[in-house]
């Protein structure tokens, strides 16, 4: 039996094989790559062509809705003390409502035309709700960046809550001073 000198024996273990990283990690990004573009390919290729059914589940799509119709409803300029510490601030506002027309309005005007329409009782409601609204501001609240948007939906919510017979749809400012 032929045995290999220790001498040889030592040199061999003490001497590890050295690969070369940096091509062999190029080499296996690009084998990756191409296996990806084939695999794709191929993919892409079947799905087009029909040749595999896809079943794809559909939602159905919403009924579409007819658009409500609204107005416009113009209030008269409110004049209003703030809240201010000094007392002497106060707020001049016009307001403009986009009012959703009801189906009780809808009906009452096809059907008797006579019938009072929503008018000065509904004026002096929205009013006494704008005023009870607008007399809580100060004009530091009104005048900082984002103030009037806040009091908008502040009015939107007070409209709604108070006002249950009418919908307001949107609301406009058409005045708005600040006097400090």
């Amino acid at each position: 039996m032929a045995t290999t000198p220790p001498i040889i024996q030592a040199k061999i273990a003490s001497d590890p094989v050295k690969i070369p990283l940096a091509p062999l990690f190029i080499a296996v990004v690009i084998g990756v790559l191409f296996a990806t573009a084939g695999v794709g390919g191929v993919l892409y290729y079947v799905l087009r062509s029909g040749k595999v059914p896809i079943h794809v589940s559909m939602t159905p799509a919403a009924a579409p809705t007819t658009p409500v119709k609204t107005h416009m409803m113009a209030l008269e300029p409110l004049l209003v003390n703030l809240a201010d510490p000094s007392g002497s601030a106060f707020l001049r506002a016009g307001l403009t409502l986009e009012v959703a027309e009801t189906p009780i309005e809808k009906g009452r005007d096809a059907k008797n035309p006579e019938a009072k329409p929503q008018g000065r009782d509904t004026d002096a409601a929205l009013r006494d709700t704008a005023l009870a609204v607008l007399g809580r501001q100060t004009s530091d609240q009104l005048l900082a960046p984002g103030g009037k948007d806040r009091l908008k939906s502040e009015l939107k919510v007070a409209f709604a809550e108070h006002n249950h017979q009418l919908q307001v749809a949107d609301l406009f400012f058409t005045e708005f001073l600040v006097q400090r």
